[in-house]
């Protein structure tokens, strides 16, 4: 079984899974290693990493990210698609891109295009449904592996209606979507979704919200977490340096850096480089 089918199996049968943010291969690795079963590509996270806005972001750029995570991690890779770069035509080409990057998934959403990069304050704009759907219906068309997932993505909750969104779910689920993210407003919105939309069930929430059992038991399928792992990392860092500017002291010593600096090569795979120089290298060159 491949992966991608494997994956679509996981998702449509599996409890809850829990997908954290991997920007780089690195972290990606460490995700695999302390066993999580897949990873997340946020176009959002990607934006702040290089301190512009996800709606600037170019397709190259998101497809060279999954390419290096894909390359060194075996995890399935959620790819965030965003509004998929344009028009139908444009989501046509991010479909191949992002497929042949050998991502598991790909989400797209239903705000117009370009994107704008007042999302980030909460300010969305919507496409008409029968826009979406024509974009849907052309990523369905355009994938050459089935089991690539189109997690389809809609706004609606926040911008029309709780019944908006479900409706709008099932129109995307009737044009090719696999799955549908939805971010429901109210408890009563996370119980009833799953009931009214005949689909697996993605949304984004830190990973500290729900343990899995308790997702699973609500009937959600995925919970892609686009924002702890930055977070976690930015604070710490710059609580690090800020300490070490102040007082002198990093907060670790100088041998607990190099400890875990030297955990780094097995870390990021370098063991298998090293078998293949000492196999096709004199001995101490």
């Amino acid at each position: 079984m491949s992966m991608r089918s494997e994956f679509r199996r996981r998702v449509a049968d599996g409890p809850a899974l829990l997908v954290p943010l991997a920007l780089d291969p690195l972290v990606a690795r460490m995700c695999r290693s302390v066993g999580f079963e897949a990873v997340y590509l946020s176009g959002g996270a990607l934006g702040y990493e290089y301190a512009v806005s996800e709606a600037l972001l170019t397709l190259t750029e998101i497809c060279d990210v999954a390419r290096r995570i894909v390359r060194r991690c075996d995890l399935p890779l959620i790819v965030d698609g965003g509004v998929g770069f344009g028009d139908a035509v444009h989501l046509t080409r991010a479909m191949w891109d992002v497929e042949a990057a050998g991502a598991a998934a790909i989400e797209i959403e239903d705000q117009v295009a370009p994107k704008r990069v007042s999302h980030h304050r909460g300010v969305e704009h919507l496409i008409p449904v029968g826009d979406m759907v024509a974009k849907i219906e052309h990523a369905a068309t355009a994938r050459t592996d089935p089991d690539f997932l189109i997690i389809a993505r809609t706004g609606a909750v926040a911008n029309e209606s709780f019944d908006a969104a479900v409706d709008r779910a099932g129109a995307y689920l009737a044009a090719g979507a696999d799955a549908i993210l939805l971010l429901p407003r109210s408890d009563e919105q996370w119980q009833r979704a799953p009931s009214l939309i005949d689909a697996p069930l993605v949304t984004f929430a830190s990973l500290a919200a729900r343990s899995a059992r308790e997702w699973t038991d609500l009937g959600w399928s995925v919970v892609l977490d686009p924002f702890s792992a930055q977070v976690l990392a930015h604070r710490a860092v710059e609580r690090a340096y800020r300490r070490l500017l102040s007082t002198g002291d990093l907060g670790s010593s100088a041998a607990e850096i190099m400890s875990g600096y030297r955990e780094l090569p097995a870390a990021a795979g370098l063991d298998e480089l090293y078998d293949i120089e000492r196999a096709t290298t004199e001995p101490g060159t």
